[in-house]
This record gives structure tokens, C-alpha cells and sequence, in this order.
């Protein structure tokens, strides 16, 4: 497999997922925009400039932004010096700079990494995964967040975390103006607005969270199968990943920070298992990852 290849592909598909990003959110102030009266093609600029500030900032500050929204916390070398020797033999392996590392309090087993570049990166373990899993199975799990780090996945899902979640905040709040404001939503110069424009404006703020959650499905399934893939790359060693989806697979405890906005950044998914969860899924299913890496192993 051609790994630089694919990372340049992934380079390429973030940029156009953070574009789609930036756009959907002008898209959101244009229709809140339109709604309460503001039109005109002088809208268009200042929805374009709220976008690319939006955007921009999750850029700069994602990994900061997602450490908040999970509760993880960095920890120094001298917290944990194993993990921290751990993380540094596969970043050797893979030729990446050594990450910050960061802890949650969590008892359910997951990972994940975040920030807008390798050398901006960050890894958390829960408490949970560093008390069940063995070395071995630890390597297999941080080589496949490391992936991440590589494939530039990282940005993107940041990104992508904190677009969704402000946008679902931004639109259900707007909804709940529009239903319980009546009509001193408007001031009265602007009664002859263009009901088509109301109602398509309505129609964007209803369905901007939908959006959102398919951009964030794009974005994760493909690269979450990749990343097991990079891992065994980086370790020469299916059997650890393998065995440590397996402990994820056999473990019904789901981390306490299971918002939408966050959930496919995990390693495995904290909202596995509801209803939606096979029409929305952001990784695929436990047993097919588990599957592919024991095929590797023969």
C-alpha cells in the first residue's frame, strides 16, 4: 500500500471537507441573516467572513477546543513514564515528533488524537484503557491514533467536532427563537421580505445539524478503517490491535463525554450500539475492523 499516496489524497480531502465546512456555516448565518430581516448581497460577504473566523479558529485552537470538550487532561513524562515511552517507540516507528499525551478520567476503554498537525498533536487514553489493556495491545492503540496524526486526519476531525456542535447549538437556538418570538422577530420596515427567501432560510436552519453529521460521517469511517491500517504499518503487528478492539468489543462501558459533536474521534464509538447507530455510524463495525487485522496476522 502506498501510504504517501494516501496521506496526499487525505491532505487533499480535508481541504475540501473544511471548505464544505466553511460553507455550510455561511449558508447558516446567510439563512439567520435572511430571517430576521437582513438581505441583500451585502449579506454575503459578512456571512463568508463569520465562516472563514469560525473555521479558522477550530483550525488554530482544535486540539485545545477537543481536550475541553472530553475532559482530558496533559499530563508530563513524569506522570506516567511508561505510556510516555510507549507513545515515543511508535512515534520512532513511524517517523512522527512525540505528541502531548492526555488522560481522562474515564473508566470506559477508548483513545483518541487530535490537534492541526503532527507537530501540534495530542493522544489521550482514558483511565479505563491503561488499566485493561496489556503493553501490546496499548501499542496497537496508540500506533492507530498516531495513524490519525499521520493520515492528517486529526485536523480535520477537530474541525469538524467543533463546526457540528456550534452549528447544532446555533440552529436550535435560532429555532427556538423563530417558534417562540412570534412576530417581533422582524422590525416592521421589513414585513415585505420575500417569503420564498423565510422559508428557505427555515428549511437551512432545520437541516444544517443533518448536514453536519453526514460531513462528519465522510470524514470518519473511510479514515478510521485506514488508520487500523497505517497501524499495522508503523508496529509490524496486526495481533495488538486486534486483540485490543477485541477488549473494546468485549467492554459494554462507554465513555461519560459521548456527544455527537466528539463521537468519531474515539477509537471506538461511544454511541455504538443505539438504534441510529448503523444508519449514522462514524466507524465501522467493531468485528469487520477485528476481522481485516486478523487476515493480516495469516
Amino acid at each position: 500500500m502506498d501510504f504517501r499516496k494516501l496521506q496526499s489524497a487525505n491532505k487533499l480531502k480535508t481541504t475540501e471537507l473544511l471548505f464544505g465546512m466553511a460553507l455550510l456555516v455561511g449558508v447558516v448565518i446567510w439563512a439567520l441573516l435572511t430571517y430576521f430581516g437582513k438581505t441583500g448581497i451585502g449579506v454575503v460577504p459578512f456571512a463568508v467572513g463569520i465562516a472563514l473566523l469560525a473555521v479558522w479558529g477550530s483550525y488554530w485552537s482544535s486540539d485545545k477546543i477537543v481536550l475541553t470538550m472530553t475532559g482530558a487532561k496533559l499530563i508530563t513524562e513524569a506522570d506516567n513514564k511508561q505510556l510516555y515511552d510507549l507513545v515515543t517507540e511508535i512515534c520512532i516507528a513511524a517517523g512522527l515528533p512525540v505528541p502531548k499525551i492526555a488522560i481522562v478520567e474515564d473508566n470506559a476503554p477508548n483513545a483518541f488524537a487530535t490537534g492541526r498537525n503532527p507537530e501540534h498533536a495530542v493522544i489521550a487514553f482514558t483511565t479505563g484503557i491503561l488499566r485493561v489493556m496489556d503493553r501490546e495491545e496499548l501499542q496497537g492503540v496508540t500506533a492507530h491514533e498516531l495513524a490519525h496524526v499521520a493520515n492528517r486526519d486529526t485536523l480535520v476531525s477537530a474541525v469538524a467536532a467543533t463546526t457540528a456542535g456550534a452549528l447544532a447549538l446555533l440552529s436550535d437556538f435560532m429555532l427556538r427563537m423563530m417558534i417562540f418570538g412570534g412576530g417581533g422577530r422582524r422590525d416592521n420596515n421589513n414585513n415585505d421580505q420575500n417569503p420564498i427567501a423565510l422559508i428557505a432560510s427555515l428549511v437551512v436552519l432545520i437541516l444544517a445539524p443533518l448536514a453536519a453529521l453526514l460531513l462528519r460521517l465522510a470524514i470518519s469511517r473511510k479514515r478510521e478503517a485506514l488508520a487500523d491500517v497505517t497501524a499495522v504499518a508503523f508496529t509490524r503487528n496486526p495481533t495488538g490491535l486486534r486483540r485490543a478492539l477485541e477488549v473494546l468489543a468485549a467492554d459494554s462501558t462507554v465513555v461519560h463525554q459521548k456527544s455527537t459533536a466528539v463521537a468519531h474521534i474515539w477509537i471506538e464509538s461511544p454511541l455504538d450500539g443505539s438504534k441510529t447507530s448503523q444508519l449514522f455510524s462514524t466507524h465501522p463495525p467493531l468485528a469487520t475492523r477485528i476481522a481485516t487485522l486478523r487476515a493480516m496476522e495469516s
